[in-house]
């Protein structure tokens, strides 16, 4: 298959050409039906005699080009509707009736807010281009009215409101928000990008636009992204401000797998300046060693590493429902647990050399011991839950 992308720069395009020269390079192996050939990108510059040698050989468009902030407004109609105009000519000079699919806007509802959107305008008359050109062609016509997109790579106070803050909290800029309470519809960049590839394998998600909504329906002349996020200003800066000190909090927010807050993290660091992305972590140093928190959660427990001087011994304590996972990583160490009610004593020698996990088991005290005389004992824990000291659950008792 040969793909034509218009507009390839911009924020959509980066994010969709990175991930089909993926799957051209076999780095992707999501899509094994796909099998793309060519990746021609066309940008304005490139000039008309490109656009018609693109034309030929494309066996499907993604057209992304377009304008959305210039100078005067009467550059809306030329950059939307008369480019798409443009690429849609050029396909029938080359009797090329390969899909199209466009890159539209909510704005092209023209209702609500964007009753008088010049943009919209532009947008709309461009959708009725594809609409016509899918008919005269026979093909299906792919019609995505794009409601506020996020993600990596966006432009900060370009391509939308999201990009502006992670940007500016990343750096230690303040952001202004008139109204928290104000909602937006969020679609998140790779969610996108997943529906773009749908879409060339012929497996796009259908809807009807009845004004800024998109409702699903398998026969709908429009697409969509199934999914989306609405969200509040209020909330979007709350979640940033939580991300923003997690370096020093260590308490990381709960993320479920396909959550608006996952994927505002994601974007939120990709966004963090490279002098950021290091940072030092709290050790708790003594004549033993150290032992330093990596990360806490809400539900997910507590992540550390500790580290042992030759021939100590750490633990000596046990918990009533607290339980922990150890794994040496370096070094040569021991774990010692014996049962509280019985006795019964248990030992696991652990080594660098083969990772094993031992899980400290809640009703038996435990301890850990250096077997090395020379060497550090380097020790990677996970515990159910983060230590809370006004409640610690730790009752020391030798083994």
């Amino acid at each position: 298959m040969r793909i034509l992308v218009t507009g390839a720069g911009g924020f959509v395009g980066k994010n969709l050409l990175q991930n089909l020269r993926a799957i051209a390079e076999g780095k992707n192996r999501t899509r094994p039906g796909l099998l793309i050939e060519e990746i021609m990108e066309y940008h304005h510059s490139d000039g008309p005699a490109r656009l018609e040698e693109y034309c030929a050989r494309a066996d499907f468009v993604f057209h992304l080009a377009g304008v959305n902030r210039p100078e005067d407004p009467a550059e809306f109609l030329a950059g939307n509707r008369d480019a798409t105009a443009a690429l849609l000519e050029a396909l029938d000079r080359q009797k090329n009736p390969c899909p199209v699919l466009l890159a539209s806007s909510i704005q092209a509802s023209l209702t609500g807010p964007y009753s008088q959107s010049e943009y919209g305008r532009s947008k709309r008359a461009a959708e009725a281009l594809v609409f016509a050109h899918a008919s005269r062609t026979g093909g299906r016509p792919l019609v995505y009215r794009f409601p506020n997109l996020f993600g990596k790579w966006g432009r900060p106070g370009y391509n939308s409101v999201v990009a502006t803050f992670c940007y500016n909290i990343a750096r230690g800029l303040p952001i202004q928000i008139r109204d928290p309470e104000a909602e937006l519809e969020l679609v998140y960049i790779d969610d996108l990008v997943e529906e773009m590839l749908d879409a060339l394998e012929g497996r796009e998600h259908r809807c009807e636009c009845r004004g800024m909504e998109n409702l699903p329906d398998p026969a709908g002349a429009y697409c969509c992204v199934p999914i989306s996020h609405r969200v509040t200003l209020g909330r979007i800066a709350e979640l940033l401000s939580r991300f923003e000190v997690l370096p020093q909090t260590i308490w990381m927010p709960e993320m479920g797998p396909d959550s608006f807050e996952k994927k505002l993290c994601a974007t939120y660091l990709s966004y963090l300046p490279p002098e950021k992305a290091c940072t030092p972590l709290r050790m708790n140093c003594d004549e033993r060693g150290s032992f330093t928190e990596l990360l806490r959660t809400p539900r997910s427990g507590q992540f550390s590493v500790n580290v042992s001087r030759p021939g100590v011994t750490k633990g000596q304590h046990w918990h009533n429902t607290k339980w922990e996972f150890f794994v040496v990583v370096s070094g040569h160490g021991r774990v010692r647990q014996r049962r509280l009610d019985s006795g019964e004593v248990t030992e696991y020698d652990l080594s660098g050399e083969k990772l094993e996990a031992v899980r400290l088991l809640p009703g038996y005290t435990h301890s850990l011991v250096n077997l090395s005389d020379t060497e550090d004992l380097i020790t990677v824990m996970w515990a159910n839950e983060p230590f809370d000291p006004s409640r610690p659950d730790t009752c020391f008792e030798p083994v």
